[in-house]
């Protein structure tokens, strides 16, 4: 019976390694970050906020490889400035723009806390960002650098919450992490109206359906039950919620099949 030699095997380890449907040697997680979360609560980017939370993904590095999607509700909604009249394609592609502008904030924070970050566009501006490959983004994972996506999915009618369904399919994260703004995790009804809400620790996607509990927009939703993809959904309130997100702490809800 032939052997394997050393050097086959470290072949073999290389090959791995660089191949996108390997399983992830570590954690590797994608993080949704909501536009609201950058404007904290108003238009613009709020610096504090983005800073603090740049902190909290520093101090993850080199733990977990971390990919990020953000929103761009901090500077416009596409399906808001459609219902004021604008065309819904147009004011899509401005959304898209928007969500660019929160991944170089991001990125700007990330590197002064010492992280090596790349920005990646589903739209191509190569002054600002890399365009999105999926290999590429893994390899920068691997090599310890935190991959943000912006400008969605680079067409109109897609949420952010797709494009993070989507995204962390093609980069193989082992799991999406939903940070929520003034929500701790999923509820039987909405807490802020409804008195009696009940957390809940774990949920499946079916239960989900059948209570009509919208964690996320339900083309996002049927990705991740569809292809099993484990979702945990947790508040931005709390002293390194995302940190704690990321290391793979139970805190929130878990979302499974």
């Amino acid at each position: 019976m032939p052997t394997t030699s050393a050097s086959e095997i470290q072949d073999e380890a290389l090959r791995m390694s660089r191949d996108p449907r390997a399983t992830p040697t570590r954690r590797r997680v994608l993080l949704k970050l909501s536009g609201e979360v950058f404007g904290g609560g108003s238009i613009g980017v709020d610096t504090r906020v983005v800073r603090n939370i740049a902190e909290q993904i520093a101090a993850t590095v080199g733990q977990v490889e971390t990919s990020i999607v953000v929103g761009g509700g901090n500077f416009f909604r596409g399906a808001e400035l459609s219902q004021a009249g604008m065309d819904r394609s147009r004011a899509d592609y401005m959304g898209m723009l928007g969500t660019v502008m929160n991944c170089l904030a991001l990125q700007d924070f990330l590197e002064q806390c010492g992280v090596d970050t790349r920005v990646q566009s589903a739209i191509k501006m190569e002054q600002v960002a890399e365009v999105y490959i999926p290999r590429r983004a893994i390899r920068h994972m691997e090599k310890d650098r935190v991959v943000i996506f912006g400008a969605g999915a680079g067409l109109p009618y897609f949420s952010t919450d797709t494009v993070a369904a989507q995204r962390a399919l093609e980069v193989h994260a082992t799991e999406v992490l939903m940070a929520k703004n003034g929500v701790d995790g999923v509820y039987t009804a909405d807490p802020r109206t409804d008195p009696h809400a009940v957390r809940l620790s774990e949920l499946t996607y079916d239960e989900a359906l059948a209570r009509d509990i919208r964690v996320m927009d339900q083309t996002a939703f049927s990705l991740c039950r569809d292809n099993n993809v484990t979702m945990r959904v947790f508040g931005m309130e709390g002293e390194g919620n995302v940190t704690r997100a990321i290391l793979g702490e139970q805190i929130g809800t878990l979302v499974t099949t």
